[in-house]
């Protein structure tokens, strides 16, 4: 998975971004500007500033994972140094879009592979930390913005601007690589026929968890009696047919979806509980 990534990320960035003068956020976008401005090979670049985060993730996320980033921002290094990626497109829009589309997709894989691409989301997550007042995403953002208020003067608005859509792009396929169709929902049922639901959903191969219930109001008026209610989380491929067959057991059952960012533990494909 690290070697696909790198393999993409390199594409995205010299197949697509550079003959454009476009950047991307983070240490590669850092890396791109200047290179831009000065002339120094982006592959030096991209492994010297990155090496600093590289250290600081070993310190901090141990020695295996500074081993695995260091092994793929050096691969992506050598990549963009000795790879002769075709130059696709010329469209400054398409140029945007796939740029990150690429970049997005190789990070995706070097993170599920246990390593990163960019030393970012490093620094993000130790100056949320530092400050207590900042969420990972919240200072990735702020970082970002530094970085394009420095190409918007360096490289002009259009460019700029193309590049703030090049890290959206990049942004919404990482979300889709970690996430994407393996994202879980929670399930939240109501029902007077909690038990023959319990079981229909284990029968799925799902866990559940069992709450009881008691006393409120709703379309049956008030309620008094106790009353199970049912959760379990599944992937979004398994939702619908799920829910089909709760509302096959009770059509009048009560059910609230949600998105779980993440889970420990506890998730079942076979017949048991968690």
């Amino acid at each position: 998975m690290i070697l696909v990534g790198i393999l993409s990320a390199g594409m995205g960035v010299k197949g697509f971004l550079l003959s454009s003068h476009f950047i991307d956020g983070g240490v590669t976008g850092i890396s791109m500007l200047i290179a831009d401005v000065t002339g120094l090979p982006i592959s030096f670049l991209i492994f010297a500033i990155n090496v600093p985060f590289v250290i600081l993730g070993y310190r901090r996320l141990g020695f295996w994972f500074a081993v695995k980033s260091a092994a793929a921002i050096g691969g992506l290094a050598v990549a963009l140094a000795l790879i002769n990626y075709p130059d696709v497109t010329h469209d400054k829009l398409l140029t945007a879009v796939f740029g990150g589309f690429f970049i997005g997709v190789g990070a995706g894989f070097a993170m599920r592979g246990g390593a990163v691409l960019d030393g970012t989301e490093i620094a993000a997550v130790l100056l949320s930390k530092r400050t207590q007042l900042l969420k990972v995403s919240d200072a990735v953002l702020l970082l970002n913005v530094i970085i394009f208020t420095a190409a918007l003067f360096f490289l002009g608005v259009e460019s700029a601007l193309y590049s703030i859509l090049t890290y959206l792009s990049a942004s919404k396929m990482i979300d889709f690589m970690l996430n994407g169709i393996e994202q879980y929902t929670g399930i939240t049922v109501v029902s007077i026929k909690g038990e023959a639901i319990r079981k229909a959903i284990t029968d799925m191969g799902r866990g559940v968890t069992v709450y009881e219930g008691k006393s409120g109001y709703g379309k049956d008026g008030h309620v008094n009696d106790t009353r199970d209610i049912i959760f379990t989380v599944a992937t979004r491929l398994e939702i619908p047919a799920i829910k089909q067959r709760i509302l096959e057991i009770d059509p009048a059952a009560f059910i609230v979806q949600h998105s779980v960012d993440h889970t420990t533990g506890g998730l079942v494909k076979r017949k048991s509980l968690h």
